[in-house]
């Protein structure tokens, strides 16, 4: 361990290392096989927004953005952020929160609008992440809505036209999750 990991894009050479980080942090290969079903998928894959922790050539941590739309009359584009990946010798060191810092503000600087998210009731609000329904985002599925959340990443621009909203379609990728 060479102290904090380096927060940087994914490259080639990462791929074998965030599947093995995901398999690792949940325990099933299911979210490892989501990334590379995405990373398949041009029109659910964000390149620049696939981040890994790296401490020196390993990988220790992953998060990633795709890809979805918002159907409805005020629907538009969306990232869905899933999975965040942790080696479990490695969590609760701020790493996680290093990642999801970094991706929110890489969407940001992308122009992505609105980032949904399936997670942690006490976790995402430290991000800025409120109820989704609240914000006129519907789930696709059923979801209890303390975990059902979302981000405008521009709510605090009085000038920014109002965010996206409407039931979330996620790439296709997704539907293969338990």
């Amino acid at each position: 361990m060479t102290g904090a990991p380096q927060i940087r894009a994914e490259t080639r050479d990462d791929v074998a290392g965030i599947a093995a980080v995901a398999s690792a942090a949940f325990g099933r290969p299911d979210e490892a096989e989501l990334v590379a079903a995405l990373r398949a998928d041009p029109a659910a894959w964000l390149p620049q927004l696939s981040l890994v922790a790296a401490d020196g050539d390993a990988v220790v941590g992953h998060v990633l953005l795709s890809r979805a739309v918002l159907d409805g009359p005020r629907g538009g584009p969306a990232a869905a952020l899933a999975p965040v990946a942790v080696l479990p010798a490695r969590q609760g060191r701020g790493i996680g929160t290093r990642l999801v810092r970094a991706v929110l503000a890489a969407a940001a600087e992308a122009g992505e609008r609105l980032v949904v998210v399936v997670g942690h009731a006490a976790w995402y609000p430290r991000f800025g992440f409120t109820s989704a329904r609240a914000q006129g985002v519907e789930a696709p599925f059923p979801v209890d809505d303390d975990v059902w959340l979302a981000l405008d990443l521009q709510r605090d621009d009085p000038a920014a036209v109002p965010a996206p909203q409407g039931r979330v379609v996620y790439p296709p990728a997704f539907h293969r999750l338990p």
